[in-house]
């Protein structure tokens, strides 16, 4: 398998706007139960696999249903 790139290392600033805007909710009234959704379900049109699996184990640790992240994609 080869080695995933360090988006940090190799485009700063690349990675500081992406940061940027996955904090950006925080700002929100958004309750963490939408974040955690938000996060899954871009991580789901993404297609990043490592983020998709990142995002719904910190769902489910913070109270989301399987069955609610089941049907996120639907």
């Amino acid at each position: 398998m080869d080695q995933r790139l360090n988006l940090e290392q190799l485009e700063p600033n690349a990675y500081k706007a992406m940061y940027g805007l996955e904090k950006y909710p925080c700002t929100t009234q958004l309750s963490a139960t939408h974040r955690y959704l938000i996060m899954v379900r871009a991580s789901q049109l993404n297609g990043c696999a490592f983020c998709l699996d990142m995002h719904t184990r910190e769902a489910r640790a913070h109270g989301e249903t399987k069955q609610r992240l089941y049907l996120l994609n639907a």
